[in-house]
């Protein structure tokens, strides 16, 4: 993920925190956001190159959770929207290949509140969310609605871009009812 998995503005209580108090001590849930990272390997600060995400791969997930695109609406990298689809199937492939074989989500990214913030557009967004779909349906994802879980909200992403405290227990709730199959309030 990017700044909004690390947990920028949500004052130390980032959504993968607040998904681990939701999941209890039988799962161990990782952070390995990086504020302002891309999918796309031509972005600015791709996420593919980060020691973080090689953490996230010794880890040995046996649940990925993939929520990146965000900054890749920022118009330096939205020009090479034509590689989002190919450069997302090959970071999914690198968390399939691994031999704990890991269950992999796919996350719809989260809204954009009106014009947006740090050149982050609700236009790439909504661009990009088709693509996901598309990815997921062919290869067998499952799919965390982060944009259905905040869409409703603008309250609870106060800079345009990063979703609060609240909209991060918000975002950890739509990914234990995916992950668990049952609702979470």
């Amino acid at each position: 993920g990017d700044s909004i998995t690390q947990g920028a503005g949500m004052n130390g209580n980032p959504y993968p925190k607040q998904l681990q108090q939701l999941l209890g001590d039988k799962w161990e849930v990782g952070n390995f956001g990086v504020s302002g990272r891309t999918l796309m390997d031509k972005g600015d600060h791709p996420y593919s190159k980060e020691k973080k995400y090689q953490d996230a791969l010794a880890m040995k997930p046996d649940v990925v959770i993939i929520m990146l695109g965000t900054n890749d609406t920022k118009p330096q990298n939205w020009k090479f929207k034509d590689e989002f689809e190919a450069d997302y199937k090959k970071l999914i492939k690198s968390f399939q290949d691994l031999e704990s074989k890991p269950r992999i989500y796919i996350c719809r990214a989260c809204p954009v509140i009106g014009a947006g913030a740090y050149k982050i557009t609700e236009k790439g967004i909504q661009e990009q969310i088709p693509t996901v779909n598309k990815i997921a349906a062919e290869l067998g994802l499952g799919i965390i609605d982060m944009y259905a879980s905040l869409k409703d909200t603008p309250e609870l992403i106060p800079d345009k871009v990063h979703p609060n405290a609240e909209g991060g227990g918000k975002m950890a709730a739509a990914a234990a009812a995916v992950l668990t199959g049952k609702k979470v309030e």
